[in-house]
Order: structure tokens, then sequence, then C-alpha cells
């Protein structure tokens, strides 16, 4: 996911400052181990050799689940599935919080392999973290899964990672979910009835994440597909947060004041739910706002309220189903020697105000 980032006890300027400084050093130590990689015989530019050697093991398994913003409802899913899934197998789980604290990545990395875990699935708080996981789980013998983003094992950029090189990971398909988002967002702008000159949409979300980027270029593709209508998209850069987003979208407004209708999707529930304030804010009215978010965990707490509310629908994402699917692969290689798929996908439902309880998203 993915993709995930609501507000911190801490502190957004606090948690932002420690990232940018952290991302320096993580990229410089990334790039060394790329050119040790490459040093080692991958003239293809593909490295086989990332994972180690398939062992199965014999006695009871043990695996460390590492995720970022832990205490956030869709994680907090996540690893209840996890360990409900452990539990039937027999398997030891432990479950990690990282928060947003990259530097907490590699050491929570470093006690899960000194404490002899034989797989590690990972959320990374920054996929810039990639090649050192890679490293550290290739020399010690340890599996290693990505869960919900994905991460490089010789690049800091998923963006910019041969496929070869990618983490296997478990997760939601990017692009199926920002065709829903296109599909939902079409279907809610042809019953309004604007018009396309009047209106803008807004694709707001973490730009250098590979997974939020999918989405919205899926939704922006379907969307205008789905619709017949070619209306211009604004793409704001934010860090994956509601205050964020809301003030991102706050200027993108300002700049805009001539649009009547506004139309807003991005890689979650975060972008969509601030950047629907933001709107409301500056005047729009529910009316004049179509916000399709991803997740639900957000815009379900915006519905449960009662109030009218810019946010239209969601796609919910079940988190105890990827926790779940995780544990299950990282067993099955674990105890079977069955390879990792490159990806595999749980399923997702697009919910509203009037179907969100129905389909078993719980609005904590």
């Amino acid at each position: 996911m993915q993709d995930r980032a609501p507000g911190h006890p801490e502190g957004e300027s606090a948690v932002m400052a420690r990232a940018h400084m952290y991302r320096g050093a993580v990229m410089a130590a990334g790039v060394a181990i790329a050119m040790s990689l490459a040093a080692s015989g991958c003239s293809s530019g593909k490295d086989s050799s990332t994972a180690p050697t398939a062992k199965t093991v014999s006695g009871k398994i043990s695996i460390a689940y590492l995720q970022k913003q832990g205490d956030q409802s869709y994680f907090i899913g996540e690893a209840e599935g996890a360990q409900a899934k452990a539990k039937q197998l027999g398997v030891d789980l432990k479950v990690v919080n990282l928060g947003n604290d990259a530097n907490k990545t590699v050491s929570e990395a470093q006690a899960a392999i000194g404490q002899k875990a034989n797989g590690i699935i990972v959320v990374v708080p920054d996929p810039a973290v990639g090649p050192q996981l890679a490293q550290l789980t290739k020399s010690a013998g340890v599996q290693l899964l990505a869960s919900d983003d994905q991460i490089c094992v010789n690049g800091t950029d998923p963006a910019k990672c041969d496929k070869a090189n990618l983490v296997p990971r478990v997760g939601f398909s990017g692009t199926q979910m920002g065709t829903e988002v296109g599909t939902k967002a079409a279907e809610l702008y042809k019953q309004a009835g604007w018009k396309p000159a009047d209106t803008r949409i807004i694709s707001a979300w973490k730009q250098d994440v590979t997974v939020c980027t999918d989405r919205v270029v899926a939704a922006a593709k379907t969307f205008k597909s789905a619709s017949g209508a070619d209306i211009k998209e604004i793409k704001v850069g934010t860090d994956n947060t509601p205050p964020d987003a809301q003030n991102k979208v706050a200027a993108t407004v300002t700049a805009n004041k001539s649009v009547k209708h506004w139309i807003i999707w991005g890689c979650n529930d975060e972008n969509v739910t601030g950047g629907s304030r933001a709107l409301e804010n500056a005047g729009y009215t529910p009316d004049n706002i179509i916000g399709v978010g991803i997740n639900g965990d957000l815009a379900c707490k915006v519905w449960k309220g009662g109030k009218k509310s810019g946010v239209k629908a969601s796609l919910y994402l079940n988190g105890a189903e990827v926790g779940a699917l995780a544990v299950q692969n990282m067993y099955d290689k674990l105890k079977g020697g069955k390879e990792f798929p490159p990806e595999a996908f749980a399923k997702t439902t697009m919910v509203g105000p009037d179907t969100y309880v129905q389909a078993g998203l719980k609005c904590l």
C-alpha cells in the first residue's frame, strides 16, 4: 500500500525533517550497495542472486512483520490477519510498529535477524531503504517479502527498478485500484451532470511512491474513457497525510478560483479527505465535490458522523487479507520451498455512505 500516512503524534514537521535527512543517507548507501552488486557479475543489469538460496525449515518457523504506521486502522487489521494466520499455521510471529521511522526499519530488521527469524515481511516507511534490507537479509540467509509497498534490491526508487530486482510483494494492484476509482468517479460525474469546462480533477499523492503513481495514472486513464469527458487534471504532490493534502489542495484552489466543480482522487483516503476539507473550507459545497478515496478508513469516519461530505466513495482495502496472505506466502516459502510470486493481490470493494458497514469495513 499502500502508500499510507496518517497524522503523527510527534508532529508532521519533525517526521518529514527526519525522513528527508535519512533519505540522503539511504540513497548514498543504496548507490554503494548497487555498485557492489554490479561488481559481482550482474552484467545484464538483473541481479538473480538477491535472495538467499531456498532452504526449508524443519522446526517451528519464526517471522517478523515490520509495519509502517502500525497504529493506523488498515495496518491494525493487517496485523490481526497476520496473527490469525500465524496461529493457524503454528508460526511464531512478531509484529513491530515502525511508525514512519526509516532508521527503525533497519534496526528492527537487524534485531529480527539477531533473534533468528527465518523470514521478514516489511511495509517500509521509505522505499529508499530497500537495498539495505535486501543486503541484510541476503547476508543472513533470511527470506524477505514486501507487504503493500514496493522495494528494490539495488536502487532506492522502485519506479526506476528493473522488475527482476523488485522484492516480491503482497498487497493490492495499484492499476486495478486506480481503475476502480476512475470508474466510480466517472459514474458520479455523469450523475452530477457537470460540464467539463467548469470542472477540474485533482490527483493528490506522494509522487515518489510507485504504487501511488500506479493508482492515480490508472484512475485518470479510466475516468477519461468511462466518462467520455476531457477534463483538465491538476497533479498535486503531497506526503500522503490529511494535513499536507489539505494545505496543498488549498493552494491549488486559490490558483483556480473560476472552477465550479471539483473531482478529487489520490493514493489514499488521507489525500481525498484532506483535499475535500480544503475545498469545503474554500466555500465549495459537498454537491460540487466528488471525492473517491482508497482504503475507506477515513471516509467512513466522515460518513459515520452523518454529515454530508464531498467524499462520495472509497475503495475498501481489507488489511487482514493482506496480512494473512503475506504470512501464508512466507510459510510456503520457508516450509515447502515454494517460490514467492512476484506479486500477490487481495480483493477490493468500492463502498459509500450506505454500503460500508455491510461490506465489513470497521470504522475505528
